[in-house]
């Protein structure tokens, strides 16, 4: 599943608006601090995130088998935050030297195109928590019944009690189970 993450980040990196700096004093400074290009990276990397947590959990839930849940939850959490860290870093690696040598050589008051750079941190759990999420819904959903009658009561139908195989169907007044006399 972390391996899901450095093609994200490129795609991240691809789609996330362009946020222009202001070169101060050697410094890159945000041109306009308050509009949307920072928030809209953000809202990008939450969206392919979401849909990739949302995605690994159904994938989880369609290959893994019912024996290990445990296994796989725990799995799909720490690849998820795994994918999501790796994502974040690979998207901020493209064009980051060609911002820096922009930032370092340029003059007060020239403008330079930022990268990707996620600014609220707490959009990582947005792999890891849907991909939890999508297939704690789909084992609630369709839950398997546990073998034996399938939870059918009916006479003459065995029941697991402690291991044993235990009729629970009362007998009719008068008979047993079985329909015959005592």
């Amino acid at each position: 599943m972390a391996l899901l993450g450095p093609p994200a980040g490129l795609l991240w990196a691809k789609i996330a608006p362009k946020v222009t700096y202001v070169i101060v004093q050697g410094q890159p400074l945000l041109a306009d601090p308050e509009g949307q290009g920072p928030i809209g990276i953000d809202a990008r990397f939450a969206l392919i995130a979401l849909v990739a947590g949302l995605l690994c959990g159904v994938a989880a839930y369609a290959a893994g088998g019912r024996r290990n849940d445990v296994a796989l939850i725990l799995g799909l959490a720490v690849g998820g935050a795994a994918a999501a860290v790796l994502a974040w870093r690979t998207g901020h690696m493209v064009g980051l030297d060609a911002f820096h040598r922009a930032a370092r050589h340029g003059r007060d008051g020239s403008t330079v195109t930022g990268v990707a750079d996620l600014r609220a941190k707490g959009l990582l759990v947005f792999w890891p928590l849907p991909a939890v999420a999508a297939y704690g819904l789909l084992e609630l959903v369709f839950r398997r019944l546990p073998a034996g009658d399938g939870g059918q009561a009916g006479a003459g139908e065995a029941d697991e009690v402690g291991g044993q195989e235990l009729d629970l169907q009362s007998a009719p007044s008068g008979r047993d189970v079985d329909g015959r006399e005592p």
